[in-house]
């Protein structure tokens, strides 16, 4: 069963006063996802606020949608009727915890580690330095109180993620339904048929394309964003409405 809901909002809390006087990741970011992450850290001590700009995505895009009733960062309405594409509140607590991880970076690059990453490599049994999209993935799920994998274990390869999704009925193929805010997207990026990158959805466009947070992405917590259908498939952690 998952931990109360307010266990991962605490967590949030707790991130974004912990990387206050920071701001200086979102020199990885550009345009109104800068700004909007810089608003997010000067109002840290106080609330979780702003984070609709850093979900809505890159300028020129189609529109992000986000789910009526949406609970918004700290908890304001979200602008002009914008929501969480019908995620519930855990869905948004995972996308939230997601971004405040945004511009976090291996230290030195390349070494698929940094003090940041390795606390990520505490939600999977086992971890060992070494690719990390699926450690980070099961670190904010963890800390959103829907962990991943068998018994909560966390997961460090990809395909266990894509095979335990299966196994409980959490997968969704691609364009089989809606994506969510806080859904987990997987991709098979060699084109192999293994999937092989992982990351967490934070926004839905009208035209089904999605923005991601996801971690070793260039070497660093990145934000990118794909058109409808452009991964392999979803797993969905949170059971409707929840």
């Amino acid at each position: 069963m998952p931990a109360p809901i307010d266990t991962g909002y605490s967590a949030a809390l707790a991130r974004i006063q912990e990387i206050t006087g920071v701001a200086s990741r979102a020199s990885s970011l550009s345009g109104s996802t800068m700004q909007s992450f810089a608003t997010q850290l000067s109002h840290a001590s106080g609330s979780l606020s702003d984070a609709e700009g850093v979900v809505a995505g890159q300028a020129g895009q189609t529109p992000f949608t986000y789910g009526a009733g949406a609970l918004a960062v700290g908890g304001a309405t979200p602008p002009g009727g914008t929501t969480f594409g019908g995620a519930g509140p855990v869905g948004q607590r995972i996308a939230q915890l997601a971004m405040a991880e945004l511009g976090v970076a291996e230290s030195p690059k390349g070494s698929n580690d940094s003090p940041r990453i390795a606390e990520y490599r505490t939600a999977t049994q086992g971890a060992g330095v070494g690719p990390w999209c699926s450690y980070f993935t099961s670190w904010v799920a963890r800390q959103a109180g829907v962990p991943v994998g068998p018994n909560g274990r966390g997961e460090g390869w990809v395909p266990n993620v894509e095979s335990w999704g299966k196994q409980t009925g959490r997968w969704i193929e691609p364009n089989a339904q809606t994506p969510q805010a806080g859904d987990l997207v997987v991709f098979d990026r060699n084109g192999d048929g293994l999937t092989d990158h992982i990351g967490v959805v934070t926004g839905v466009r009208n035209d089904g394309g999605i923005t991601t947070i996801e971690g070793n992405s260039s070497d660093q917590v990145s934000e990118r964003s794909y058109g409808a259908g452009e991964y392999a498939g979803l797993v969905r952690l949170v059971r409707p409405g929840v």
